[in-house]
């Protein structure tokens, strides 16, 4: 892509209401755009980068037996009735339609992977199986805050299991447990600052997990075990006041981001849409569910505030919208002659590539390349020309060097491998 012909453009501009650093950075670098508060457009930038963690996340369901469908955003009032939730999910976002009906939009989809599974598994033949969806959610938050952290409509994977045992239930919910420290490893967070977290079960069970990986400015207080690697949220720590896995009481006051969570829904849904399987005696039994939740946006969001400096953001390579941002400096026609030469081989090699051919200072150039935060910048100009370089520079690193034209493309693809 060529930043002359990129539909979004940075800004110097800092946004009024940005109360966190992902509000502002991407704001500025031109990957979201504020519509309402807790509302967003993403951008060109913005969505490749969403699309990216989008896709690692599906691969990460699918490796533990997920099938994705898409469920409706439009969902009934009945169905909400029918599990009590209508008048008691004040986040709820409810409307009329035509004749009177009321319906709300999917704030959560238990309501409605619920009777939907229910007309496809009878026996216990069709158990296990877990389906999920990547689709945007809404929720009439009193105060959205923080950016993409806490939006009123917000990307989210949320993933369903059925089972026809608790115990069948335990060894799934372990297995996506894993899974998610994986998932999280591979869009960039460190192990050693994600924590698996013991949490409320609230109505489904005793305990649910969230997924937290830290920083100074996340809006949970978290009980970190240095034995263990997990942690106790606050809001369980008056009775779970130890690890819950090795009794440990030295435990350490932190604070954390909420990237992901999983419950235990045991029958509470089955039971509202009275929804049985056969087992092998020919008797009638409950479906036992558990729901697993990444909220897509919202890990944007957070590798932003973890992963970012005083000049901008800083992408880790798994999800950034480009593999390298390739700037043109100077005047001189043969500088980009030569850098669109260079363009053109990496399109073709198939390495992705913003290339800033904009006619503009070196000074807005490097800000910019900065500010959006791509992992390698390649800077060719009349110097690196003399020796038939560019310089590459990697957006964690300080230092730079110059690359020989002929090896950039062999760095590029090592550096990614």
């Amino acid at each position: 892509m060529k930043y002359s012909r990129l539909f979004s453009k940075t800004s110097k501009t800092v946004p009024h209401d940005a109360d966190s650093a992902n509000a502002r950075l991407l704001a500025q670098a031109g990957f979201i755009h504020q519509e309402i508060a807790g509302v967003y457009t993403f951008l060109p930038l913005g969505l490749k980068v969403l699309r990216n963690i989008e896709q690692i996340i599906r691969e990460a369901m699918e490796a533990v037996g997920g099938q994705e469908i898409l469920m409706p955003a439009m969902t009934p009032k009945s169905v909400w009735k029918q599990t009590d939730r209508w008048d008691h999910f004040d986040a709820l976002f409810r409307f009329e339609g035509m004749g009177d009906k009321e319906y709300a939009l999917g704030a959560t989809h238990e309501e409605i992977v619920t009777p939907l599974a229910k007309e496809y598994a009878f026996s216990y033949k069709d158990f296990p199986f877990a389906v999920f969806q990547i689709q945007n959610k809404f929720r009439n938050e009193p105060r959205a805050k923080s950016g993409i952290l806490r939006g009123r409509e917000f990307a989210m994977k949320d993933l369903y299991s059925f089972h026809t045992s608790e115990k069948d239930l335990d060894k799934y919910y372990e297995e996506v447990k894993k899974a998610y420290l994986k998932l999280f490893e591979r869009l960039g967070f460190d192990p050693q600052i994600t924590y698996t977290t013991y949490a409320s079960g609230g109505t489904f069970s005793q305990f649910s997990h969230e997924f937290q990986v830290l920083s100074e400015v996340g809006e949970d207080t978290i009980y970190t075990c240095a034995k263990c690697k997990l942690a106790v949220n606050k809001e369980i720590i008056d009775k779970q006041n130890s690890c819950p896995e090795c009794g440990n009481s030295d435990l350490k006051e932190k604070k954390g981001i909420e990237v992901g969570n999983i419950f235990k829904l045991g029958t509470k849904f089955s039971d509202a849409f009275n929804f049985k399987y056969t087992d092998e005696d020919g008797k009638q039994k409950p479906v036992i569910m558990g729901c697993y939740g990444v909220g897509s946006s919202r890990v944007m969001g957070s590798i932003v505030e973890v992963f970012n400096d005083e000049k901008g953001i800083i992408w880790p390579k798994s999800v950034a919208p480009y593999q390298v941002h390739l700037v043109s400096l100077g005047k001189d026609g043969v500088v980009f002659k030569a850098a669109d030469k260079l363009y053109e081989k990496l399109s073709k090699a198939g390495i992705d590539t913003l290339y800033d051919n904009r006619d503009l200072g070196a000074g807005v150039k490097l800000a910019d390349a900065d500010l959006i935060g791509i992992p390698v910048r390649l800077v060719v100009s009349s110097r690196t020309l003399e020796s038939d370089s560019a310089e590459w520079k990697e957006r964690d690193k300080k230092e730079a060097e110059n690359v020989k034209l002929t090896e950039i493309e062999k760095k590029i693809k090592v550096y990614y491998s």
